[in-house]
């Protein structure tokens, strides 16, 4: 029991930490006096009160420090002396809210509401959680509720009119927007929200009469005009579009968003060409933010590849725009990614070296360096993912691609302690992550001689994600070469065939499990379409499998011919020139 309650701590602990909760979760573990007790006749003494008090504020001081699991254990105390408090029950709903426990969360803010219906946070927290739960009824009725009790609060009008939108019932959400509406005067949120409801009505004069009518209130606001015109032209009213965006033109053709708006509309019409020269003229134009231009660019890249152009013809506009604009790494990110495009590495390489050097704390520019470096560079490799730790000691990607490059160079101590650093950054949101750091801790140790950890670190790898393919494959190719567990070695590589039918090395594991298991003639079939499958890049070991299996079934000179190709391929098998030399299989 102990080391259940330990679990169940560690997940809060980890759970609040990842969620960043700004209220105190009152903790409770199933104690039945809650739902015995009628709060009607619950009296707490003085006694008990000063008690209650005591563990309430240290509990609450307990998580403002983080101390979640030493918090867990106060408020357990202060719900066993008063199960009526509302606080506590609010908390304890938030907290079991978080751990994705929405009954039990719905049913302690019912009771915390019960106790205390006039609580503006509990009754909007309860609403936002039936609207979750889809009991759309019992939302729109608190809402309508608290509306009431609060008129001027914008936020419970806002949410009723979605909440009448979730049902369905779009024609009462509007009324609730006009409500609204009268009261504080046209503004954005409200207009936007009634144009998507009249759309969805397909009231179409209606949806855009909304926007006509903050743009009289605002007629200065070049931004509603544009918006104006970039809804017609979604929905397919080119003319209408295009006669807003030359309003805009009209007053202020350097407005940033209007390039944007016009690109969007020659590529609608069906003139490419003519939305190329628009990006064209915008990029070279000192009057454009920098931000604005790199949105530009990126769509100009992405529109030279669609149409098959050759983006070396960008190229001019990047060492413009590096003049004007000298200091602005993003140009440099953005660069190196075109350059990759043109398969030019090494001056790739450069510009990321450049966006590393001023965003040292951005990992983009270290990916794309690795990107470059993968998987020929190993020393490359090490020097990228050990700098880029120095300014991001959290990236667990970074300590990833650092054990697997000492990996791959046989350096196993060294990389087994990089990915145990690893694991000790990784958070508990990250099951499949952690499962792979698992998985390569136990291979590690079973190349070390560690067979025994090796095991622990696939079991920890497959309780945090049980369809792991790599660690289930490694795990039962490892049963099988040690004669250990065979059973569950084949139950585990079956999953992997099933899962991948054509992955050559997942049939071989499961073909060398069976036949591990004396059962030569499945063992066969499936170690034939590992063969099958690899024909284009031949495995030696699966080849020597295979003479192996023919062996035991009798096929001498077949066998012989499979291990002689195995032995071309490079084979370190020690047993195979035994073989070859005997003609039989031997361990």
């Amino acid at each position: 029991m102990t080391f259940r309650i330990m679990n169940y701590t560690t997940k809060i602990t980890a759970t609040l930490k990842k969620t960043g909760a700004i209220l105190s979760i009152l903790l409770f573990l199933s104690s039945g006096s809650l739902f015995a007790q009628d709060s009607s006749q619950w009296v707490i003494d003085a006694d008990n009160q000063r008690k209650f008090d005591y563990y309430f504020y240290d509990a609450l001081n307990a998580k403002a420090q983080g101390n979640y699991a030493e918090a867990l254990n106060l408020f357990q105390h202060c719900h066993a002396l008063d199960s009526t408090n509302a606080s506590v029950l609010s908390e304890m709903s938030g907290f079991y809210n978080v751990l994705q426990e929405k009954n039990k969360a719905i049913y302690y803010l019912r009771k915390a509401v019960e106790i205390d219906p006039d609580n503006y946070y509990y009754n909007m927290m309860l609403a936002s959680l039936s609207s979750e739960l889809d009991q759309k009824d019992e939302a729109i009725d608190i809402y309508n509720k608290m509306l009431k009790a609060h008129p001027d609060k914008i936020d419970i009008f806002m949410s009723l009119a979605e909440a009448y939108n979730n049902k369905g019932e779009l024609e009462k959400a509007i009324g609730v927007l006009d409500e609204l509406e009268q009261n504080v005067g046209v503004r954005e949120a409200i207009t936007l929200n009634k144009f998507r409801l009249y759309s969805m009505l397909n009231q179409k004069d209606k949806a855009f009469e909304e926007i006509e009518a903050i743009i009289k209130k605002t007629p200065d606001n070049l931004g509603y005009i544009l918006l104006l015109g970039d809804l017609y032209m979604q929905d397919g009213q080119l003319d209408k579009s295009l006669e807003q965006f030359k309003k805009v033109e009209a007053i202020d053709p350097d407005y940033p968003a209007l390039v944007l708006s016009m690109v969007n509309y020659y590529e609608k019409t069906g003139k490419p060409e003519l939305a190329l020269e628009e990006i064209n003229r915008a990029l070279v134009s000192p009057m454009l933010e920098i931000d604005v231009k790199l949105q530009l660019l990126t769509r100009y890249i992405t529109m030279l590849q669609s149409n098959e152009t050759d983006t070396k013809i960008a190229n001019p506009l990047f060492t413009t725009l590096f003049d004007q604009h000298p200091n602005n790494a993003q140009l440099n990110l953005l660069y190196g990614s075109v350059l990759m495009v043109q398969e030019n590495e090494t001056e790739a390489m450069k510009q990321f070296e450049i966006y590393a050097k001023a965003e040292p704390t951005n990992p983009a520019g270290w990916e794309q360096m690795l990107r470059i470096a993968l998987p020929d560079s190993l020393d490359k490799v090490v020097d990228i993912t050990q700098e880029a730790l120095k300014h991001i000691p959290n990236a667990y990607q970074f300590y990833f691609y650092l054990g697997g490059a000492k990996y791959q160079q046989e350096k196993y101590a060294e990389a087994l302690v990089v990915f145990e650093e690893g694991l000790e950054v990784i958070g508990d949101e990250n099951p499949p992550v952690k499962s792979d750091f698992y998985a390569q801790v136990g291979d590690l140790n079973y190349h070390l001689g560690n067979k025994e950890v090796a095991y622990e670190n696939y079991e920890k790898a497959l309780k945090l994600n049980p369809q792991n393919l790599g660690v289930l494959n490694n795990y039962s190719y490892f049963l099988s070469l040690d004669d250990e567990s065979l059973d569950k070695a084949e139950r585990m590589s079956g999953i992997t065939v099933k899962a991948e039918p054509t992955n050559a090395t997942f049939l071989d594991t499961y073909g060398w499990v069976l036949f591990r298991q004396g059962a030569y003639t499945m063992s066969r079939i499936y170690i034939e379409n590992a063969v099958k499958y690899s024909e284009d890049n031949p495995s030696a070991e699966v080849l020597e499998h295979y003479g192996d299996i023919l062996s035991k079934t009798g096929e001498d000179e077949k066998a012989l011919e499979q291990w002689r190709k195995a032995k071309e391929l490079g084979s370190d098998s020690k047993t195979l020139d035994k073989k070859i030399k005997t003609k039989k299989y031997t361990e």
